[in-house]
């Protein structure tokens, strides 16, 4: 059985976006980190968005397949991606939401205000710009008033803010909600204390480390001390 994913436009879409990423991206990360040790390795949030503000960082198509197979697994109908970029991943989980049929949508997130302006183009191009709202912003600020329930969640931002967003969030997740966090290999210094709370007894998530692409944690929220979103 074919899934939208399948469909010409959203493969044509995705083929371009990949192939731009693979042409662009390491000239771009090169730079970006012979910038941070001639200034320094902690630049501001919004410096460092800007220096990688034509970087496509995406998630591999290995990746890709499987939030499309986790998300329509669990018939997620609301999904909440931190750290949208140029909309690769967006693509993947909207056509999840698409393939779940009954209505739904992905909420994404991206502070640089061109990368919004060009992943907006890339999903109408793909034909699933209306199953998605891409907020501006600091991802604190603009995914906080987000209804629930939440079924699943991306985590592909700023890693020192994985936990923060998710713990946000949380209040909202609905039993059984998937969360999925991405590139554990990448400063796994700012990613501990995330691991360290969704792995920790007690948390209310079940987890588990997938070795495909950079990495995965695959949390799913059971609830804790009887709460549970929506409940």
């Amino acid at each position: 059985m074919s899934t939208t994913l399948d469909s010409p436009r959203v493969q044509r879409t995705l083929d371009r976006l990949f192939q731009d990423a693979d042409s662009g991206d390491p000239g771009i990360i090169a730079r970006v980190r012979g910038d941070l040790e001639r200034r320094g390795p902690s630049p501001d949030p919004e410096r460092l968005a800007h220096m990688l503000a034509d970087a496509y960082l995406p998630v591999s198509r290995e990746v890709g397949r499987l939030l499309h197979l986790l998300a329509f697994a669990t018939r997620a109908r609301t999904v909440v991606e931190f750290g949208t970029s140029f909309g690769i991943s967006t693509v993947f989980l909207a056509a999840a939401v698409r393939d779940a049929g009954g209505g739904g949508r992905v909420i994404g997130s991206e502070m640089h205000p061109e990368k919004v302006r060009r992943a907006r183009h890339n999903l109408e191009e793909s034909g699933l710009g209306e199953l998605i709202e891409i907020r501006e912003g600091d991802a604190l600020v603009t995914l906080r008033d987000v209804e629930g329930p939440i079924d699943f969640v991306l985590l592909d931002g700023w890693k020192n803010l994985y936990l923060p967003v998710l713990q946000m969030l949380e209040p909202r997740l609905r039993r059984g909600a998937l969360i999925v966090a991405d590139d554990l290999d990448i400063a796994p210094d700012d990613l501990r204390p995330y691991l360290e709370y969704v792995r920790g007894a007690g948390s209310g998530y079940g987890s588990v480390e997938i070795p495909l692409g950079d990495r995965l944690e695959v949390s799913c929220w059971h609830g804790r001390d009887g709460r549970e979103a929506g409940a």
